[in-house]
């Protein structure tokens, strides 16, 4: 019996600074969308520490909630290293 390998119709070049699993990679992202998705990956890793937190299962909580920062933290390093143009 042969099994072909099936190939994703998408295939990303390159490293994706905020990648989820099976995410196609998005190519030339500007500051401004880099820094909204590194804001939204925060916000993510908060509510899925909340829901942890209400599963009650700490241990998983703490990681989320402890992660959240991190993105924050990119997404201010981001805002300094480059000037964002004031919005019209």
């Amino acid at each position: 019996m042969f099994i072909s390998i099936a190939r994703p119709a998408v295939e990303p070049i390159g490293p994706d600074p905020v990648a989820v699993p099976y995410a196609p990679a998005i190519h030339d992202l500007t500051p401004r969308a880099l820094h909204a998705r590194l804001l939204d990956n925060a916000a993510q890793r908060r509510r899925r520490g909340i829901e942890r937190k209400q599963a009650d299962r700490p241990e998983d909580a703490d990681y989320w909630l402890h992660a959240a920062p991190v993105a924050v933290r990119k997404a201010c390093a981001l805002r300094e290293e480059r000037s964002f143009a004031p919005l019209p």
